[in-house]
């Protein structure tokens, strides 16, 4: 699943709709993310978190109405990680989308850039 921004960031973010689902429970702050590493990751969750204390029981309320067992999502530190390890490597490159003049996007996680 690639995520395509109007801020001129692409990639990927979960290899299919299990992985993404399962993500976006985890980690529904990954909007607010994109140009941040991991160490930034962390604490856009951190701070999600905050906002919203009862993050873990809206989560496995939610995976299961979807079907899932809340005790089979990846833990909240797992996801910048793997939205980090996802933004690069061989799923990135064959992820990649390309801009005006065929300059590809930046990458979605994982790497500093500026950001409005």
């Amino acid at each position: 699943m690639v995520y395509v921004s109007l801020d001129g960031e692409a990639g990927p973010l979960a290899l299919g709709l299990p992985e993404l689902l399962r993500l976006c429970l985890v980690a529904p702050w990954w909007q607010d993310a994109p140009g941040r590493t991991a160490g930034e990751l962390r604490a856009v969750a951190d701070e999600y978190r905050e906002d919203v204390p009862d993050l873990d029981r809206r989560r496995d309320r939610a995976a299961r109405a979807l079907g899932l067992d809340p005790a089979g999502l990846p833990s909240g530190a797992t996801a910048p990680a793997r939205l980090a390890e996802l933004s690069r490597g061989p799923v990135a490159a064959a992820c990649r989308v390309l801009g005006y003049g065929d300059e590809p996007l930046a990458p979605l996680f994982g790497t500093a850039h500026a950001r409005p």
